[in-house]
């Protein structure tokens, strides 16, 4: 699985950079990138990140739309900043998702006594939550897409090297940076 692995984090790399650049590239990287990682987390049993994947698919879909769409003014789609309201919801989401995908994977996963005694779930889970609220932020041009990113690649990295994922590892440090830099980068912009 490794050359497997090697190749999915090349084009998730790729798929950030254009991210970062706001250049709508980054959705085809994207949508290769995530179809490998199906793959790749269910045969490493991390489930809830398999799912989300599979979200990234359909968002990756969703934001090739909507930054090629132009409305009646030839405008295409701004980065903006959230509003509180959209912030409060944001993080609303990340902790009713949290607590869905906690409970999906236990239920799902009931009869694997050694995955429930570990921490692989809660933490699945918790990245699951992040990264979902990203992906929707990230499809409106919404500046704070970063910080998700962010924070769920800090939460990434020891899970994918505790699961001997080290491609996958390394792919998600240079995640981190390229948020970090994302987040300036689309914060100059607005400013």
């Amino acid at each position: 699985m490794n050359w497997i692995e090697l190749i999915a984090a090349a084009l998730g790399i790729i798929s950030v950079w254009y991210a970062r650049k706001e250049n709508i590239l980054v959705f085809p990287f994207g949508i290769a990138n995530v179809l490998i990682y199906i793959y790749i987390c269910i045969a490493a049993r991390l489930y809830a990140n398999a799912g989300i994947n599979a979200v990234y698919f359909v968002s990756n879909v969703y934001g090739w739309y909507m930054w090629s769409r132009v409305d009646e003014n030839a405008q295409s789609l701004r980065i903006t900043q959230n509003t509180r309201v959209q912030n409060l919801m944001s993080w609303s989401a990340v902790a009713i998702i949290y607590v869905g995908a906690l409970l999906l994977l236990r239920f799902a996963n009931r009869t694997d006594v050694a995955y429930l005694q570990s921490y692989v779930p809660y933490v699945d889970a918790f990245n699951t939550a992040f990264f979902l609220v990203a992906t929707v932020l990230m499809a409106f041009k919404k500046v704070e897409n970063w910080q998700f990113w962010i924070i769920g690649n800090i939460v990434s990295i020891p899970i994918y090297a505790s699961q001997a994922l080290y491609f996958t590892s390394i792919q998600y440090s240079v995640f981190l940076v390229l948020a970090i830099l994302g987040y300036r980068e689309w914060k100059r912009k607005i400013n």
